[in-house]
């Protein structure tokens, strides 16, 4: 082979193996952008859900002592992320904002009494637990009502499990298709190299020696691949951090150190165990079957 040719094969196998490269990184930033998303999905839906609570309606003449306590124990409970106590000029005034108009004046009376806003825990804010937390509130004799909208937990609790399913479908397929595309790509970078593979083999090389060299650069092809990918991510969620602080908190370095070595183990175990197989199908492949591919 003159040293014009070699030059030219090797320039068409490192274009080969950047073409891989680069769809590994496409790829891969996809994958990694539906996790951003699922993460931050889960991260709402938890906002969403401890926002929604109850009010717990006192009867009249209750002790701001027994309030506090009564306050003190709901705060210590395990379903409860957060309470207000609302006294009963408060009410009156929030009221009156609400309505545009005096009605304690018209009245003569405030009508309205005290009451404590709970907001749930996440796993909490659901129709069943609400039901028992209602039936045990009631149990108190400083308790008049537990008032909440049991049409918008159900209605909210419903919405979250149908997007997260949603969410998961295209999760799984856009992982079939990651692999789909990684795997034809690897497939043709090795495809200009099965004369290589078949000449190894006459010679007497194992299979597993043959396979050898093809995995370790499947698996460097992948880490690649895998930086480029955690390099576009690490620039959108500077971007997404910037623009929607109250979504991507800093505090969440954990959860995105974690997606990028979820991406970074993809990106290997995909490209190994593309290798493998395309390398052993050209191992079992016959002579004259190298030439109609």
């Amino acid at each position: 082979m003159s040293k014009k040719e070699d030059k030219f094969n090797k320039r068409r196998l490192r274009s080969s193996y950047f073409t891989v490269i680069v769809s590994i990184s496409l790829v891969l930033f996809m994958m990694g952008l539906i996790g951003l998303i699922l993460l931050q999905a889960q991260k709402l839906s938890t906002h969403v859900k401890e926002n929604i609570g109850f009010t717990v309606i006192l009867k009249d003449q209750v002790k701001e002592v027994e309030v506090a306590h009564l306050q003190k124990s709901l705060d210590a409970s395990s379903y409860v992320h957060a309470t207000e106590y609302i006294d009963r000029d408060r009410a009156a005034k929030e009221l009156q904002e609400d309505l545009g108009e005096d009605f304690v004046d018209f009245l003569g009376y405030n009508p309205l009494l005290a009451s404590i806003d709970v907001n749930l825990k996440a796993d909490y804010a659901n129709p069943d637990s609400l039901k028992w937390i209602e039936a045990d509130l009631m149990q108190n004799p400083k308790v008049k009502e537990v008032f909440y909208q049991r049409n918008l937990v159900a209605l909210v609790n419903e919405n979250i499990q149908r997007i997260s399913l949603v969410l998961l479908g295209f999760s799984i397929l856009l992982l079939v298709i990651a692999i789909a595309l990684i795997n034809n790509s690897i497939r043709l970078a090795i495809y200009s190299r099965r004369f290589l593979i078949r000449s190894m083999q006459l010679v007497g090389a194992t299979s597993s020696f043959i396979r050898r060299p093809f995995i370790w650069r499947g698996i460097l092809n992948g880490v690649y691949g895998s930086i480029i990918a955690i390099g576009f991510l690490s620039a959108v969620i500077y971007f997404a951090q910037n623009e929607f602080p109250a979504l991507f908190d800093i505090q969440d370095q954990q959860l995105f150190i974690t997606l990028f070595g979820i991406v970074l183990l993809l990106g290997i175990l995909i490209t190994w165990f593309s290798t493998f197989f395309v390398v052993s199908r050209y191992l079992r492949l016959k002579t004259d079957k190298l030439y109609q591919e």
